[in-house]
């Protein structure tokens, strides 16, 4: 990824996570938890694309996965993000310029969905069996009903702020003078100023030949006249 990319997702994601631990996850809403750290990934990867998005998503959980109050096997929900992250990276808008709400509407219910029960399978795999307690049902609803309402607030102003940070300035002036240095190697090549010194140097030769020539003919014309 490049340096800019990261530089803004990293304290996005830090702020995301903060929020979702200390805000959002004491409102003690029925079923899920308003996943703000999915949608801050969402937003990024449809914009960075499949593998921004697969490794902005993997650092993200892991974070998760390691901040406290987690109490899951680490790696788990890393796993989640990476895998949403990538698929949310295929469906990245044409230039990361959103056409319409109901694309990226569509990923955020079908991301909520598809994260859900990747988290339900992996803990079942690993013996964690807190959503048979809860509800698989409930959580799938209840997740999708949330990220679907937060959504406006935060997908669209993710994506600004990744346009505007990947308009890399000092990668617009590289370009520029690597543009610049071709356009002048093509005029040196097409032979704008050697050309030049090239015609006035054959110029100088053949007012040279035309002096010998005109030389050898008088010289001729005095034998003859001899």
């Amino acid at each position: 990824m490049r340096v800019n990319r990261i530089l803004l997702s990293v304290p996005l994601v830090v702020v995301a996570l903060v929020i979702q631990v200390s805000v959002l996850a004491r409102l003690h809403l029925p079923g899920a938890v308003p996943d703000l750290l999915l949608l801050t990934v969402l937003g990024l990867a449809m914009v960075y694309g499949h593998v921004g998005g697969a490794l902005v998503g993997f650092a993200a959980g892991l974070l998760a996965d390691l901040a406290p109050p987690a109490d899951h096997a680490a790696g788990r929900y890393a796993l989640v993000l990476c895998v949403t992250g990538y698929f949310a990276g295929l469906v990245k808008p044409e230039n990361g310029r959103l056409r319409s709400a109901t694309g990226p509407m569509a990923v955020v219910v079908a991301a909520a969905i598809g994260s859900t029960l990747l988290y339900a399978g992996v803990g079942a795999l690993v013996g964690d069996t807190a959503a048979r307690h809860v509800g698989l049902t409930g959580l799938l609803f209840s997740a999708a009903l949330y990220d679907l309402l937060l959504a406006p607030f935060v997908v669209p102003a993710v994506m600004w702020l990744a346009r505007r940070c990947d308009n890399d300035p000092l990668a617009e002036t590289t370009a520029t003078s690597a543009k610049a240095a071709d356009i002048s190697s093509g005029w040196l090549s097409s032979g704008t100023g050697l050309r030049i010194g090239s015609q006035r140097s054959g110029l100088g030769a053949l007012k040279a030949k035309a002096r010998t020539r005109s030389a050898r003919v008088g010289r001729i014309k005095g034998v003859k006249r001899l």
